[in-house]
């Protein structure tokens, strides 16, 4: 049974945090400026000395600079900053300055381990059966008490029994909003309607005559009909990732990119729009999983902090997992930043069908754990 490890503050007790002096707080000299020695935020929870209480973010993201409003710390984008915007400084971050970073919050405590060991590292090597089981059950507890956000790249639209499986995640409740690009969609509806992505046979993957077209003529059809869900109901669209999220009401954002063809007309050309939708989709997201795209998985692990202060005020980890079947692109996060990222290298299409499969037996088990319960 997969349940939340449980939230372990700071103990504000001790002398470091007693003894800490105020934060301090400085004008923003000009729109889009901070004034110097701003203190950039991180993906972990960071406390910050006002007034005597130490206050929390309730979101945060990487890179960004945190602003007092009122008595609020909200953080905000650097162009987004505005003159006169008052801005946390300080570069310290062990309560010297007011200011302190909790790295260890969601961490087993007396967990030891031994200072040598072997195959630490994610990599091609790494079993990851216990993945697929603690993933299934963490996309189970999410589906009726938290927000999975999934991040894609086009490569699984290529095969029909990974957009089906993706198609099901979605019918069944494990995928509250997609992030992706103009291909992901484009291809994926193209294979909805010729039976092809980038003109290859999505069953037997062979090349169809003048298939080069399909992608760009499904563009030009769906630019035609004025909008993906006109074009769905116009041409009897049954099937796909893109018809499941219209079908269930899932959000997706298509964010744009230099080498888009068409695009297709949900696309957001503009990328600081592109990137506002994003961080909208992953405010309340509780598990990120990213698939088979290196620069959409940095985008939004930059935008992805490591934990979630819910309604209740009740303090929760964030779970952001990198599926890719490159080493490179899977532990590359890391080295952006995004260190609480746990990395998953295999086939893209592989992994969610493999996913749909532990996921279906987990909703057996469930179902047969409920029956025995009644009975």
């Amino acid at each position: 049974m997969f349940s939340l490890r449980p939230y372990m503050p700071p103990d504000f007790s001790q002398e470091c945090f007693t003894d800490a002096p105020e934060a301090v707080f400085l004008s923003a000299p000009a729109d889009g400026v901070a004034p110097d020695n701003y203190h950039a935020m991180s993906i972990f929870p960071e406390y910050v000395k006002r007034k005597g209480k130490w206050l929390l973010p309730r979101e945060s993201r990487m890179d960004c600079v945190a602003v007092l409003e009122g008595e609020e710390l909200v953080i905000r984008e650097f162009r987004k900053i505005r003159r006169g915007d008052r801005i946390l400084v300080g570069r310290g971050e062990k309560c010297e300055e007011g200011i302190y970073m909790h790295t260890e919050g969601f961490q087993a405590r007396n967990q030891e381990e031994e200072a040598f060991s072997f195959r630490r590292n994610r990599s091609r090597e790494t079993a990851q059966t216990r993945d697929y089981q603690e993933l299934a059950g963490l996309l189970m507890h999410e589906r009726d008490h938290g927000k999975a956000v999934w991040v894609m790249g086009p490569a699984f639209t290529f095969d029909h029994d990974a957009r089906e499986a993706m198609s099901w995640l979605i019918r069944n409740g494990f995928v509250h909003s997609v992030l992706a690009g103009n291909a992901l969609a484009t291809h994926d509806l193209e294979a909805a309607w010729l039976g092809t992505a980038l003109g290859q046979d999505i069953h037997t993957h062979v090349s169809r005559a003048h298939g080069h077209y399909n992608h760009l003529d499904t563009l030009n059809r769906v630019r035609k009909w004025g909008s993906v869900p006109a074009f769905i109901r116009g041409e009897g669209i049954d099937n796909g990732i893109i018809y499941s999220c219209e079908a269930c009401h899932v959000p997706y954002v298509l964010a744009g990119s230099i080498r888009d063809d068409g695009p297709l007309p949900c696309v957001f050309g503009d990328v600081y729009e592109a990137q506002d939708r994003m961080r909208e989709e992953l405010r309340g997201a509780t598990t990120v999983i990213c698939m088979a795209t290196a620069l959409h998985t940095i985008a939004t692990g930059n935008m992805t902090p490591s934990y979630r202060v819910m309604k209740d005020g009740s303090i929760r980890q964030v779970f952001f997992y990198s599926v890719d079947v490159s080493e490179f692109a899977v532990n590359k996060l890391a080295d952006r930043g995004s260190l609480g990222a746990r990395g998953i290298v295999t086939n893209a299409q592989d992994f969610v069908v493999r996913l749909r499969q532990n996921l279906s037996r987990e909703i057996a088990g469930s179902d047969t754990a409920q029956r025995k319960e009644k009975s």
